[in-house]
C-alpha cells in the first residue's frame, strides 16, 4: 500500500499513529473550552518531555503527550489517575470483547 503524497516541505507524517492525532485534539478542544490555557499545557509538557524516564531522543513524544494530558487534568481535579487508568482499563477489555470488524464501544466491556 502506498502513502499518499505529503504536502511540499514535509518530509514525514507529524503522527504516525491514529491515537496521536487523538491525543492532539483532545488537548486542543480542551484549551478551545477553557478547561487551561496554552501556558498552563506548554508548562506541564515541558516538564513531561524532560523527566529523566523520558526518551532522550524525543521518540516517546506523544507517550509524554498523553502523560502531561493526565496529570493537568488530574490536578484541576478533572480526572483522576485512577479514573483515567479505569476507562483505559475498559477500553481494552471492550477492545478484546468486539469481534474483528466490529467498532469498538465501550458498552462491549463485559465488566460494563
Amino acid at each position: 500500500m502506498s502513502r499518499p503524497e505529503l504536502p511540499a516541505g514535509i518530509d514525514e507524517p507529524v503522527f504516525s499513529e491514529p491515537w496521536q492525532a487523538e491525543a492532539f485534539a483532545m488537548v486542543v478542544a480542551l484549551h478551545e473550552r477553557g478547561v487551561f490555557s496554552w501556558a498552563e499545557w506548554a508548562e506541564r509538557l515541558s516538564a513531561e518531555v524532560k523527566r529523566p524516564e523520558a526518551a532522550a531522543d524525543g521518540s516517546d513524544y506523544y507517550e509524554r503527550w498523553v502523560a502531561a494530558l493526565e496529570r493537568l487534568l488530574a490536578e484541576k481535579g478533572l480526572a483522576g489517575h485512577d479514573e483515567v487508568d479505569a476507562v483505559a482499563a475498559a477500553w481494552e477489555r471492550a477492545a478484546h470483547a468486539t469481534p474483528h470488524g466490529r467498532p469498538i464501544l465501550l458498552e462491549n466491556d463485559p465488566l460494563a
